[in-house]
């Protein structure tokens, strides 16, 4: 049965989580008592502790059944001693007592955590994989991903958390649930932001939903036509006034001498936003507002960072009541200062976050995405994990082995708690 609290702060016990009690709990962590304790009652919590944290949502007779002896291990040997050398050199004196010469002393060779393999079979298992590439914040959220249909396994969805993994074989999280998972949460205004926005999206529907069945033809009546209400601002031509002042941004900075053809292009990645833009309030009616106020955001942003003194009618809603002659006008005698390389860099990377990390109140998570706090403490990959963040899928490359002086299997217990786990489940039953 799973336990009711897992981030439990009087009898801590470390999770696969991203949490931060759980950060807290593996801080203040020490290894069990040993001195008064029988080695039955050692081995007994030892496997408790290590239990809580390896596979922490496996029944423990699964767990059983999937235990192996057999602990994986490997000895690297150096190709180019192999060349220069048959091995005669280490068999040389072997049992007579030889005794090398006090300048040439053998280095100590590392030993194989060998005890930090007993839970390596886990590792294996679809949940246990995700968490460990990054895609999910606990194996919890990971073994949720999967059942929810968000997880596919060599291009077929998989909804078993259980699924053992084959060297080879290659899993994708959607990316809007990698973004959730691993994004900062939202703050109290951001919320308020999206509440509104989707009360606008349901207003507009129900709007739509009115019109459609009032137009539907009926007896013909002599009341008087209802007073007409101001319409909202057009959310094309908002974006398209937008348009018009990134363009009088290129063309104010295009007469500088030491802007270079690449600093261009960089210009015009705004431009090109705005374009799609354009497009999708055709498409998506209802998403035209947001994105025409994240857009104007972005770009009252950008002016913020360069020091930029824009025109008196640089407002979208201002400059969309005008014809569209006048709002080029306007926008041409815009922005008439010039960019220093400072300044330019300050933009490059002001149009790279925009273009690539957008401001949307309708998301889950907090935009522009953050990684959410305590991350950094557990943003490691295994080594038999092959992960690419920029399509959220990974390559489960082989089963992880015991090397000298490492476990690939990541455990937050010393060799000695492993050793006594090991034990455990080692004895005949």
């Amino acid at each position: 049965m799973r336990a009711k609290r897992p981030f439990g702060l009087k009898r801590p016990k470390i999770r696969q989580s991203w949490n931060k009690y759980n950060l807290y709990n593996l801080s203040r962590a020490e290894p069990p008592l040993v001195n008064v304790r029988t080695f039955f009652q050692q081995k007994w919590t030892a496997k408790a502790i290590s239990r809580a944290y390896h596979g922490e949502t496996v029944k423990e007779k699964l767990w059983q059944r999937m235990f192996r002896r057999r602990l994986r291990a490997v000895v690297p040997m150096d190709p180019h001693q192999l060349a220069r050398s048959d091995g005669y050199e280490n068999a040389e004196g072997r049992g007579s007592g030889l005794e090398h010469h006090p300048d040439k002393q053998p280095r100590p060779f590392p030993k194989t955590p060998y005890m930090n393999m007993t839970f390596a079979p886990l590792e294996r298992r679809l949940d246990t994989a995700i968490f460990r590439a990054m895609f999910a914040s606990s194996t919890r959220q990971a073994r949720q991903f999967v059942v929810h249909g968000d997880v596919k396994v060599n291009g077929k969805k998989m909804i078993y958390p259980g699924y053992l993994l084959n060297p080879g074989d290659m899993f994708q999280v959607e990316p809007e649930r990698v973004l959730f998972a691993t994004g900062a949460s939202k703050g109290a205004r951001e919320r308020r932001a999206g509440r509104k926005a989707r009360q606008k999206q349901k207003a507009s529907a129900t709007d739509q939903d009115g019109n459609s069945s009032s137009e539907t033809p009926g007896p013909a009546s002599d009341s008087a036509p209802a007073p007409e209400t101001e319409s909202p601002p057009d959310p094309k031509e908002s974006a398209q006034s937008l348009l018009n002042q990134a363009k009088s941004l290129l063309n104010s900075s295009s007469s500088t001498s030491s802007l270079s053809g690449r600093r261009k292009q960089d210009l015009r990645a705004f431009q090109r936003l705005l374009k799609k833009t354009l497009s999708r309030t055709q498409l998506f009616p209802q998403q035209a507002t947001t994105l025409t106020d994240s857009l104007d955001a972005q770009l009252q942003e950008l002016t913020q960072k360069l020091n930029l003194k824009p025109s008196t009618s640089t407002s979208s809603h201002d400059t969309s009541s005008q014809p569209n002659d006048e709002a080029v006008d306007s926008s041409n005698q815009g922005i008439n200062s010039s960019l220093t390389p400072e300044n330019s860099k300050v933009l490059r990377r002001a149009l790279e976050e925009a273009r690539d990390n957008p401001i949307d109140v309708t998301k889950a998570y907090a935009t522009p995405w953050r990684p959410r706090p305590y991350m950094s403490a557990f943003a490691f990959i295994p080594r038999y994990l092959e992960v690419h963040h920029k399509i959220c899928s990974a390559v489960y490359l082989r089963h992880p082995v015991a090397r000298p002086g490492l476990g690939e299997v990541p455990t937050p217990f010393g060799n000695d708690t492993n050793s006594l786990a090991f034990n455990w489940y080692l004895r005949s039953r």
